[in-house]
C-alpha cells in the first residue's frame, strides 16, 4: 500500500511550471521527435551536417544508454520520473519488452500531451502503459512496486535529492535496480560554480536547473539504504554533441553553446548514476 501518514505532495517550483506548461517544450528547434533531452551522441558523426534523424537518434540513445545499466528489462516493471512526454516509455515497450511502463511526471499538461502522444499504444496495450501524476519527492506508488527506476535529464530540477533518493528505494523491490541520468557540477567550490553557471546559462539563472554536485545524488541514494552506487561521466559523448547540434541555431557566443564551455572549464558535468535496492 502507498503510505499515508507523508506530507503533502511537494509544490512545484515556478520555473517548472512556466517551462513545461503553456507550450509543449518538445516542439522547440533544438528538441526532435518528442525528446527533451541533450543527447547521447556516440556512433554520429559530429564532422558531417547533423539532421534531425541524428538528434532523435542521440536522444533514443540516451534512453538505451540508461537502459543497459539495468539490464535486462523484459518481464521487468519500470518506473520512469519525469516522464516528461513519455516517447521514452513507448521506446522502451518496442525495444525492451518490459511487463509494464509507468511514466511519472509532476505536471499536469505534460501528462495530458503524454496520453494524447501515445492514446493508440494505451489502447493497444492495455495495462503495460500509463502515466501518473507525481512528484519525485513523494511518488504515488507502492512498496516495492517496481523493479526498475529512471530518471533520464529530470534529477536536474528535483529540488530535494534526499527526498527522492528516499522515494527511489522504497518503490523499488528487493534486488530492483536504479539509473539516473542528469547534469550535475564536478565539485570543488560550489559557491563559484554555482555563480559561474547562473552567469553564462540561463536555465540555472532563472532556477529551472539547480546547481549541485554529483556527490550529493550519490550521497543520497546511499544514506536511502541503496547499494553499489556508482558513478560514470558521460560528458564525453554528450556535450560536443550537443554543441554541435546547437551551433546550427546559435552562434558561438549565445548561452545556449556555454554548456560546452563549462564543461571544459570542469564545472559541470553529465553523469549516468546507477544504485541497486539490496
Amino acid at each position: 500500500m502507498v503510505p499515508d501518514d507523508r506530507n503533502p505532495s511537494p509544490a512545484m517550483r515556478p520555473a517548472v511550471r512556466e517551462t513545461y506548461g503553456p507550450a509543449d517544450l518538445s516542439g522547440e528547434p533544438i528538441f526532435a521527435g518528442g525528446f527533451i533531452n541533450f543527447g547521447y551522441w556516440r556512433g554520429i558523426d559530429l564532422n558531417a551536417p547533423l539532421d534531425e534523424a541524428d538528434r532523435i537518434r542521440s536522444q533514443q540513445d540516451l534512453y538505451r544508454r540508461v537502459w543497459d545499466a539495468v539490464a535486462p528489462m523484459d518481464r521487468q516493471r519500470l518506473l520512469e520520473v519525469g516522464c516528461g512526454l513519455g516517447m521514452g516509455c513507448a521506446l522502451a515497450l518496442h525495444e525492451r519488452h518490459p511487463a509494464g511502463v509507468t511514466g511519472m511526471d509532476i505536471h499536469s499538461a505534460q501528462l495530458g500531451r503524454a496520453r494524447k502522444t501515445h492514446a493508440a499504444l494505451l489502447e493497444q496495450m492495455p495495462g503495460r502503459l500509463r502515466f501518473v501524476q507525481g512528484a519525485a519527492e513523494l511518488m504515488p506508488f507502492a512498496d516495492a512496486e517496481f523493479d526498475v527506476v529512471v530518471s533520464v535529464e529530470a534529477a536536474q530540477h528535483f529540488p530535494d535529492l534526499e527526498a527522492f533518493a528516499a522515494e527511489t528505494a522504497r518503490v523499488l523491490r528487493p534486488g530492483g535496480r536504479a539509473a539516473i541520468a542528469s547534469f550535475f557540477t564536478t565539485g570543488g567550490d560550489a559557491s563559484h560554480q554555482g555563480l559561474t553557471l547562473s552567469r553564462l546559462l540561463d536555465t540555472f539563472a532563472n532556477g529551472l536547473d539547480i546547481a549541485r554536485p554529483v556527490t550529493d545524488l550519490t550521497d543520497a541514494l546511499t544514506a536511502s539504504g541503496l547499494s553499489r552506487v556508482r558513478v560514470e561521466s558521460l560528458g564525453p559523448h554528450v556535450w560536443a554533441g550537443w554543441d554541435a547540434w546547437l551551433s546550427r541555431l546559435y552562434a558561438p557566443d549565445s548561452w545556449a553553446r556555454n554548456f560546452l564551455r563549462v564543461y571544459e572549464q570542469r564545472i559541470l558535468d553529465y553523469y549516468l548514476v546507477t544504485a541497486r535496492r539490496p
